[in-house]
């Protein structure tokens, strides 16, 4: 079950955006250089570079250059947490102030849009001293972002047992009422974590709402009953970082993989550092889980708070992590932060073909696994329109050696 139903496409000021918009010259990962058409938020043609007609004087419609460029399917964010980015900096305790928590969210969800996630899902705290304020800041966030990224919300009460458990409990049914697509939370801090879980499908079944548990799955005979638990549950349920899968003896984890699998889980893993204290600290063994046949994503976690301060958000980074740390194949990392992402988030699959979502992100280059290694420049479409442009420029200033070599500024067809 998607997030949030799919909306037709709009432009800046809010309107249904009709316009058409031709994308020439860019490459693909299989090689072709092709021109692409969107039109109403999908992709209407693929064809040879210079087959598709340029749009005459006056239409609505506009044409982008990607002579030079990678265009790939656009990564989303599986795993953020918009109500505590871009604070590791800050003096004090944490502020959950309304405005403020829906200023950080916001311009953390623009920092990942500009990496090119287009849609994001944030797991956000509830109950406790912020009551619901987190949420509704949020929520306000996502309205915002109309027409520029996809946010949707994860509910997190901290306990759902026992006496304190009740407060929680009603929390949770406040926030589905609200606005939250998803319940969450993490059930290795509550005294009874097989009891939290119960509490979260009953509520998610009963809603109709997909399922997002924080855990790092160090204990395997827990993870098993969580396994048995979520299997039923026909919206889904998504597990992460997982991190302590990779600490445990390797028929171990094997056996919970296989668990994993049965159940069909999906598994978000959080390469670039993760979103709790350093004790937890470590990555799903991917190449593990997808051997298993579990459904893997690849999520940033953390984003500049004190979990990771300096965490970037950037799904090419996690790709690369796990290319580069965990031996995944650049496509199969790309598709960890791409098409599982979109997965993991009940969104429709992106493809560069002819009838599928305009979700794209056009990177320079010529090859993913140069793309993955080192891509400044980046073209950003959502819903058929260009939602972000990062441009960078590399100069070698009074460089005898640049000269004399003839060395690009940009690369031959390589990433900036």
């Amino acid at each position: 079950m998607p997030d949030s139903q799919p909306q037709p496409p709009h432009s800046s000021s809010g309107q249904t955006d009709t316009a058409t918009l031709l994308l020439r010259g860019a490459r693909l990962t299989d090689g072709r250089t092709v021109d692409v058409r969107l039109g109403g938020g999908r992709i209407e043609a693929v064809g040879t570079a210079g087959s598709l007609a340029t749009p005459a004087p006056g239409s609505r419609a506009a044409k982008v250059d990607l002579n030079g460029y990678l265009l790939l399917p656009a990564p989303a964010e599986p795993h953020a947490h918009g109500d505590t980015a871009l604070t590791a900096d800050g003096d004090g305790p944490l502020s959950y102030d309304t405005q403020e928590v829906q200023r950080r969210a916001t311009e953390a969800a623009l920092l990942q849009l500009g990496h090119g996630a287009t849609a994001l899902r944030s797991h956000v705290r509830v109950g406790d001293v912020q009551g619901l304020d987190a949420l509704v800041a949020v929520l306000q966030a996502r309205r915002a972002l109309r027409g520029l990224a996809e946010l949707t919300t994860v509910a997190m009460p901290r306990v759902l047992t026992g006496v304190a458990g009740a407060d929680g409990l009603a929390i949770l049914r406040d926030a589905v009422k609200m606005g939250a697509s998803v319940v969450g939370g993490c059930p290795d801090a509550d005294p009874d974590p097989t009891g939290y879980v119960e509490a979260v499908l009953e509520l998610a079944s009963e809603h109709g709402c997909p399922v997002d548990l924080h855990t790092d799955a160090s204990d395997p005979a827990r993870l098993a009953r969580l396994a048995a638990m979520a299997g039923g549950l026909r919206s889904g349920v998504t597990l992460g970082p997982c991190g302590g899968l990779g600490r445990l003896p390797s028929e171990v984890a094997s056996r919970a993989a296989d668990q994993l699998a049965a159940a069909g889980v999906t598994v978000v893993c959080l390469p670039q550092g993760g979103c709790g204290g350093v004790d937890r600290r470590g990555t799903a063994p991917v190449r593990m889980l997808r051997a298993a046949g579990v459904r893997i994503a690849a999520g940033s976690g953390a984003l500049r708070d004190v979990s990771n301060p300096v965490g970037r958000g950037d799904p090419l980074e996690a790709a690369y992590l796990l290319a580069s740390r965990h031996g995944l194949r650049p496509e199969d990392a790309y598709d960890a932060v791409s098409s599982g992402a979109r997965a993991a988030l009940g969104l429709p699959e992106v493809r560069v073909e002819a009838g599928f979502p305009a979700e794209l992100l056009a990177v320079r280059g010529n090859r993913l696994a140069g793309a993955l290694s080192l891509a400044y420049s980046r073209i950003v479409v959502h819903r058929g329109r260009v939602v972000a442009r990062t441009s960078a420029v590399r100069e070698y200033c009074n460089s005898a050696a640049a000269t004399g070599l003839d060395l690009p500024r940009q690369g031959r067809g390589e990433p900036s």
